[in-house]
């Protein structure tokens, strides 16, 4: 869920980066109220995306706390389970590691 929400966020401020930078394009070739309205737009569509990008941070923070949370749960209640867990995959590791 969490890698769901984050690829629509990351397209979102995608959109909103282009949809700011052709209006800032547009309004560099204006001058005026058109001009400003347009540099308006886009720095609203900008500040959004940044708002959008933050929430994702925010979110990806918070579960990755709750991830580690569970996993220092998860060693507390089954110590022996994690130590022997811990050893098999250095003891992987290194077997991997010394045939190259």
């Amino acid at each position: 869920m969490l890698e769901k929400n984050l690829r629509a966020v990351n397209r979102d401020v995608k959109l909103l980066v282009q949809d700011s930078q052709a209006l800032f394009q547009a309004a560099a070739a204006l001058s005026g109220d058109k001009a400003d309205e347009l540099r308006t737009r886009a720095m609203r569509l900008l500040d959004s995306a940044l708002v959008a990008a933050q929430e994702a941070q925010a979110n990806a923070v918070d579960a990755s706390k709750e991830m580690a949370d569970s996993a220092e749960e998860y060693v507390k209640e089954n110590p022996w389970r994690a130590l022997a867990t811990a050893a098999g995959v250095g003891f992987l590791v290194g077997v991997i590691l010394t045939k190259k």
